[in-house]
């Protein structure tokens, strides 16, 4: 690894010299949760640069956390998979996470406001069962922001495969939501509902896909964690 390290035999201090780098515990967050292809990792990393994504990638290959590998059937792709050592690191990363959505206090969440990462991560972990067996296309806007990050499309397919558009897939909409970001991002973290935050979401389209957003919307992993600060 690139720091001096601890130069302790403890496992901790070991371990921390691997895991403790900037962005490291995030990549793993992103690995964990299925992204495998370089362009996935940014888009769930959107702050991360580049070449620090490289380099940290690499890292993790030395230490014997991840591979890189050619994608079968695609000349000249790579991705990257977790080891059996990476992969025994989910229960490091979940419990880090559900430490904070515990104990973290909520107002200083609410700050780090992210609308490529809050999409990516909807996109990911939005269940498909509710909603009707042919193609679904959600409309997500918030007025607050420029015009490049205001509107996007959540397109959920028969067979479940959920894609997110940043620019109109040229499919009739089912179902408009427009809701400023901070609502948005306090109902995926699980810090509210959408039931709570009715009088700031506006929607109009499918009665039913309306009425089960709670159950669709795609939250984050820790929401059901109960916070023990507000």
């Amino acid at each position: 690894m690139s720091q001096a390290g601890y130069k302790q035999f403890c496992p901790v201090s070991m371990a921390a010299e691997i895991l403790c780098t900037r962005w490291t515990l995030v990549l793993l967050r992103e690995l964990i949760a299925g992204s495998t292809r370089f362009n996935d990792l940014r888009r769930g990393l959107p702050r991360m640069s580049p070449t620090l994504l490289s380099q940290r990638l690499r890292e993790l290959q030395e230490a014997g956390v991840v591979e890189r590998r050619p994608v079968h059937g695609e000349s000249g792709m790579m991705e990257y998979r977790l080891t059996e050592a990476g992969r025994d690191l989910e229960g490091v990363v979940m419990a880090v996470g559900g430490w904070g959505q515990r104990w973290v206090e909520s107002r200083a969440s609410l700050r780090n406001l992210d609308p490529s990462l809050l999409m990516w991560d909807m996109r990911r972990n939005l269940d498909p069962r509710p909603l009707p067996k042919r193609r679904v296309v959600i409309q997500i806007t918030y007025p607050e922001l420029p015009a490049s990050k205001r509107t996007w499309w959540l397109c959920v397919e028969p067979d479940g495969t959920v894609d997110l558009c940043w620019s109109d897939p040229g499919f009739e909409v089912d179902l408009h939501v427009t809701t400023d970001l901070r609502t948005m991002t306090g109902i995926w973290m699980g810090l509210t509902t959408v039931r709570a935050e009715h009088s700031r979401i506006e929607m109009f389209g499918d009665s039913e896909i309306a009425g089960g957003m709670q159950d669709w919307l795609g939250l984050s992993p820790f929401a059901r964690e109960k916070r023990m600060v507000s």
